[in-house]
């Protein structure tokens, strides 16, 4: 199953980023704790490699908290500024105000040495679905800005006064032309980074549960009531859908429902608290 996906929208958010960086002071960036290698675009890495940058690590609550622990810690030793939160719980976000005030700080007070007082313009960037809209309204107080749990809902490039002197502007999400790694591919898939018309989700369902399988078996045993341990793929599917009576008439699975049920289970952190990928040693 290749996975190839990149809106037209896509390309001029890309055109738009690249002259609003020119009025940006820091960049706050946020990946998926679950997939924190993957969900990182290095298109974006590379356009705002000369900005002050804070990384943020969104939906913790649904990673392995170990898992996290030990990306922050290799984040750290590679010299950026990383916290975890869940942009949907505010007081995991207390840290990140003081951070960005002080990635900025050199700008502020070279305006300050010339008797401005400089409003603090950060740019929120990162993939489809990591939660950019969700975090601004967090830190807002109110939903401001459209947040939905799927890709593409943010369209425009859109600025909201936080403070008198800090601004945030949240852009759209962001993917590469040319997804050449697969496996980091399907895990933008799993965590519904890329639309779910544009790809196979009964394919890809397979691939998740052959992950959930290896990586988390107990627990997604525990989810399905599988009594079939040894099976996988298709026959693993069907047995799901035979244990949830996700059937049709003849009591042929549901495989439509059985696939929905399987992806939102996952996205919503309903088997376990899973992160698919370890930090490179």
């Amino acid at each position: 199953m290749d996975i190839v996906w990149y809106p037209g929208h896509m390309a001029k958010a890309k055109r738009a980023l690249e002259d609003m960086l020119k009025r940006v002071h820091v960049v706050i960036e946020l990946c998926d704790a679950r997939i924190p290698l993957s969900s990182r675009n290095p298109e974006l890495l590379e356009l705002t490699q000369n900005k002050p940058r804070v990384l943020l690590m969104n939906k913790r609550d649904l990673a392995d908290r170990k898992a996290t622990d030990q990306w922050l810690e290799y984040f750290k030793s590679e010299g950026e500024i990383a916290y975890a939160i869940s942009a949907d719980k505010k007081g995991t976000l207390r840290p990140a105000l003081p951070a960005v005030q002080a990635a900025a700080k050199e700008a502020v007070d070279r305006a300050a040495a010339r008797g401005i007082a400089r409003t603090v313009r950060a740019m929120v960037i990162g993939v489809p679905n990591v939660g950019k809209s969700t975090l601004i309204n967090a830190l807002l107080g109110r939903s401001s800005l459209e947040a939905e749990n799927r890709p593409g809902v943010t369209r425009g490039v859109k600025w909201v006064k936080l403070s008198p002197y800090l601004e945030l502007m949240d852009s759209p999400g962001m993917l590469w032309p040319r997804l050449d790694d697969q496996e980091a591919a399907r895990r933008l898939a799993y965590i519904a980074a890329v639309r779910d018309e544009a790809i196979d989700s009964y394919k890809l369902c397979l691939y998740l549960l052959n992950d959930l399988m290896d990586i988390a078996p107990e627990q997604t045993i525990a989810r399905y009531k599988i009594t079939e341990t040894d099976l996988r793929g298709e026959a693993l599917l069907n047995h799901i859908c035979q244990k949830r009576g996700f059937l049709m008439s003849g009591a042929r699975p549901d495989i439509d429902r059985g696939v929905a049920a399987v992806l939102s289970d996952y996205r919503d952190g309903r088997i376990a608290k899973l992160t698919l990928e370890m930090p490179p040693v």
